[in-house]
């Protein structure tokens, strides 16, 4: 991983968060770039696997955002618990965003959702991704 782009996205996340008056990642913080929102469990098996795409994703590429929604709406220590167990290290909204961008709920794991930098959904893609399948998408 890339420890600059690790730094980076923690300070812009700080910095939001300070700006807002609260701590809540929320996808309109990252308009003007891809944003890639992938519903997760713990216990579904493709979401694990994929996680370590997901993470290259995040952390090599500048113009791209991965944001986790944990499928059971796990929240606090059970939540952080969950995401280093996993080794997720790209951030889990602390809500289910299906209903901002105008999306059903997802009835499938894993799945993930294409945000263009416009803000508007691209595409919603059922099953597990890898980093190039990802970036077919946002070029």
């Amino acid at each position: 991983m890339n420890p600059l782009r690790i730094f980076t996205s923690a300070m812009v996340l700080l910095f939001l968060g300070a700006c807002s008056g609260d701590n809540r990642t929320t996808i309109s913080q990252f308009k003007g770039q891809w944003v890639v929102v992938n519903y997760w469990a713990q216990w579904c098996k493709p979401c694990i696997k994929e996680i370590p795409e997901l993470n290259r994703l995040h952390a090599n590429h500048d113009t791209i955002v991965v944001l986790g929604v944990n499928f059971d709406g796990e929240v606090g220590e059970t939540l952080k618990d969950q995401e280093e167990q996993l080794g997720i290290a790209f951030p889990t909204l602390d809500y289910d965003p299906s209903a901002e961008l105008g999306i059903e709920r997802p009835k499938a794991l894993p799945t993930t959702v294409i945000i263009t930098p416009q803000g508007t959904v691209l595409e919603v893609l059922i099953g597990p991704q890898t980093e190039q399948s990802l970036l077919a998408r946002t070029e």
